[in-house]
């Protein structure tokens, strides 16, 4: 559901270091015949078609919604949803600027995945991983997710934005997740066929 890379630019001719085993792995399960769904998020809006043309992996650029088993699910990293994070939506007016981007490219890699990791890390520094919970009342994907269901039916959100481990309900029947990160939390979701599960990975053949 998106920030699978702290920062990831396709470049011609570069792939960004330091993902080669996480690649090998995506690249090893689309080869098996399992389809590979990639949702884009804030830190890695830049992916273009390196991934599907040498992964096999199908990207998604947008929120989604699809049908399981008789279960509706809405599906997005979540960035750009919240209706009141007015600063994200003009960060990402200049992240998705083709011009902006083109300018971007034409600095040398060492320089441009320098200056990007340099603005992550400070990002963490001060915010952390991801900012707390702020209540059901002050979350802007809960609301936006509420707003979603007073004209149409959806039985699962799944976010990935935040970062935090949440599974809340939202009305009578549908619930409202997010599935966590796998620096701090480890975690995953499941879906069997009935009912949707949040999981922490704790090691090989592990799961909690």
């Amino acid at each position: 559901m998106g920030d699978i890379f702290d920062y990831w630019y396709e470049y011609k001719k570069v792939v960004p270091r330091g993902f080669t085993r996480t690649l090998g792995k995506i690249a090893e399960l689309a080869d098996s015949g399992i389809p590979v769904h990639f949702f884009t998020g804030n830190h890695d809006i830049w992916v273009f078609d390196y991934l599907p043309k040498e992964l096999g992996v199908q990207v998604h650029y947008h929120e989604m919604q699809v049908t399981l088993n008789g279960k509706k699910f809405f599906l997005a990293h979540g960035d750009g949803l919240d209706p009141y994070d007015k600063g994200y939506h003009f960060l990402k007016k200049i992240f998705t600027n083709r011009i902006l981007q083109w300018s971007f490219s034409r600095l040398h890699p060492n320089l441009g995945i320098a200056l990007a990791h340099a603005w992550s890390k400070k990002s963490r520094v001060s915010k952390g991983i991801s900012v707390p919970f702020k209540g059901e009342e002050n979350e802007g994907l809960y609301h936006f997710a509420k707003s979603v269901l007073e004209h149409e039916e959806v039985d699962y959100f799944i976010f990935g934005h935040r970062h935090l481990l949440l599974d809340l309900p939202l009305g009578k029947t549908s619930r409202y997740i997010n599935l966590g990160d796998w620096i701090v939390h480890y975690s995953y979701g499941v879906f069997d066929g009935e009912s949707f599960e949040l999981k922490k990975y704790k090691g090989p053949g592990e799961s909690l």
